[in-house]
């Protein structure tokens, strides 16, 4: 698994769904560099059990993330045209109608593989001369948050049953700004509003000396 914290998100161009209804071709996340960042999070499929939780604490927790300068935006290998049915699905069906935050078609499996969360691999058989793949070629439960300038900051990666914590990206993306505007690193369990420290050794013996 690939560690691109502290690198350049990979670029892509690709089909999403917005606004719950509309298509939009070419989508990127090139879009936000410069003015916002950035919560780009995978998932396995449309139409299963875990995603539509996540996905739906997502747009719960939307205002949140938009009051705090973020995007939030979701990505599985399902076409543009799952992810609108879905969309427009009722949720006593099993849909996530309401979702309006971007939800962008990685039919081509290139954007899990560039951000290196597609699960199983490629196995080459030199006598045949062909690939096949070994595992289930969709998304594992893999979370980004990219900062302004592009640059990823905080990832983390989930087996397929497990669901993330909508919350604690909340807490990362809070992190990284409070580091961002105050100069103070943010120590284990930190949270808005509580004390960080100075990345000094006296700044460290300060802050464990009151807790």
């Amino acid at each position: 698994m690939a560690v691109l914290v502290g690198k350049k998100a990979p670029l892509f161009y690709a089909d999403a769904v917005v606004n719950g209804n509309q298509f939009v071709e070419k989508f990127s996340l090139e879009q936000y560099i410069g003015k916002k960042y950035v919560i780009f999070f995978f998932y396995p499929l449309d139409f299963t059990f875990v995603c539509p939780t996540e996905i739906l604490a997502f747009q719960e927790k939307l205002h949140e993330f938009e009051a705090r300068n973020c995007a939030v935006v979701g990505c599985s290998i399902d076409s543009k045209f799952s992810h609108w049915a879905w969309l427009n699905t009722p949720k006593e069906k099993g849909g996530i109608q309401g979702v309006t935050f971007p939800l962008v078609s990685d039919l081509s499996k290139t954007i899990s593989e560039n951000f290196d969360v597609l699960a199983g691999h490629y196995e080459w058989d030199a006598e045949d001369e062909v690939s096949t793949f070994v595992g289930e070629p969709v998304a594992y439960r893999g979370l980004f948050l990219i900062d302004r300038q592009g640059i990823v900051r905080h990832q983390i990666v989930n087996d397929l049953p497990l669901g993330r914590n909508v919350d604690e990206a909340l807490r990362m993306l809070d992190a990284l700004q409070y580091f961002e505007e105050n100069g103070e690193v943010c120590p284990a369990n930190w949270h808005k509003g509580e004390e960080a420290l100075k990345p000094t050794f006296d700044g460290v013996s300060e802050y464990l000396a009151k807790h």
